[in-house]
C-alpha cells in the first residue's frame, strides 16, 4: 500500500509477487499526480520483501522518466538490498 503525506510516498506492507501489480500501479499513479521533480519512496513499513520488488521499483522508474520526473528511494530494507545485490542491480537503485 502506498500512502502519500507531504512530499513522500509510504510503503508500507509486504511486497511480494501477490501485491507487486497493485503496488507498480498505485506508485505510477502517484506519479502522475504528483508536483515534486523527485518522488521519494519511502520504504520504511515494508513488511516483507521478495524479487519482485525490483520489478516494481524499476517500473516506478519508467514512470517517472515518462513523467518528466525521478525517484529516490529511502529506507531500504535490508533483505532488499541483499537482493539487489545478489542479482547486481543495487547500483542502479535511485537511494538517498
Amino acid at each position: 500500500m502506498i500512502r502519500i503525506t507531504n512530499d513522500r510516498l509510504e510503503v508500507s506492507g509486504p511486497v511480494t509477487v501477490a501485491d507487486a501489480s497493485m503496488l507498480l500501479a498505485e506508485g505510477v499513479a502517484a506519479l502522475s499526480v504528483g508536483k515534486l521533480p523527485v518522488a521519494e519512496f519511502d520504504l520504511t513499513g515494508v513488511t516483507a520483501v521478495d524479487s519482485s520488488l525490483l520489478a516494481v521499483v524499476f517500473g516506478w522508474m519508467r514512470a517517472a522518466k515518462l513523467n518528466g520526473k525521478s525517484i529516490r528511494l529511502t529506507n531500504l530494507p535490508p533483505s532488499f538490498l541483499s537482493l539487489a545485490a545478489v542479482y547486481d542491480v543495487a547500483d542502479l537503485l535511485p537511494q538517498h
